[in-house]
């Protein structure tokens, strides 16, 4: 899930201009925040997904909230490729939305994939 979602989000950055301009805008953060999602209930195994999404959450949140911030070292960071795709440039509230949308997509996900049965942590 961790790679689909990556190859799905980044494809979505590359042909934004094929896609409608919501989807263009605010799909790519979304994955995003969807990926971080993935990768830390992989990391995180025996964790609950409200404890995933709530880690999943802080980290896209405080990623954005540090594009306030503009010291020389980060800023070097962010004009990476790499960097730039996963510590962005500029604060937007708008992608506070959009990875608050992405947990979800996720949460949700894990709720259709595993639905809670006795036993199961869910």
């Amino acid at each position: 899930m961790i790679i689909l979602t990556l190859v799905i989000g980044l494809l979505a950055r590359r042909f934004g201009a094929s896609l409608p301009p919501f989807v263009a805008t605010y799909a790519p953060d979304a994955l995003w925040a969807l990926m971080v999602f993935w990768m830390i209930g992989f990391l995180w195994t025996r964790t609950t997904t409200v404890q995933v999404a709530v880690a999943a959450l802080a980290f896209a949140w405080a990623t954005e909230v540090s594009q306030l911030f503009h010291p020389a070292w980060l800023d070097a960071i962010r004009n990476t490729r790499v960097g730039g795709l996963v510590l962005g440039f500029g604060f937007l509230w708008s992608d506070i939305a959009c990875y608050t949308v992405g947990v979800a997509v996720g949460v949700l996900s894990e709720h259709l994939i595993h639905p809670r049965t006795p036993g199961n942590r869910g």
